[in-house]
C-alpha cells in the first residue's frame, strides 16, 4: 500500500489496468494520463464538478479503492510545496 501513499494516481491507474486503460476509461490521451501521474494529483476540474475521474477509476478498480479515497489522497490542496533551495 506504499504506492497508494506515495502516488495515488499511479496506484489508481495500476488498479484499472495501467495508464492506457485509464486513458480509455477517462476519454483522455495517454500523455494526459502520464502528466497526471507525474503530478500525483487529480486535476482542478475534479473538485469543481466538471469531471468525475475518481468515480470512473474507482468503479473500474475491482474495489481496490473508492472515489472518496482517491479524491482525498490525490487532492492538490493536500500536497506539500516542494522545498526551495536558497541558491
Amino acid at each position: 500500500m506504499e504506492l497508494a501513499k506515495s502516488n495515488p494516481i499511479k496506484f489508481a491507474f495500476d488498479a484499472v489496468g495501467g495508464r492506457a486503460k485509464a486513458a480509455l476509461l477517462l476519454h483522455r490521451t495517454y500523455m494526459a494520463m502520464s502528466k497526471m501521474e507525474k503530478k500525483k494529483v487529480l486535476p482542478r476540474t475534479e473538485y469543481t464538478g466538471e469531471t468525475k475521474y475518481a468515480e470512473v477509476l474507482a468503479n473500474n478498480s475491482n474495489k481496490k479503492f473508492t472515489a472518496k479515497w482517491l479524491l482525498d489522497a490525490a487532492n492538490p490542496s493536500n500536497q506539500s510545496e516542494p522545498e526551495k533551495s536558497n541558491v
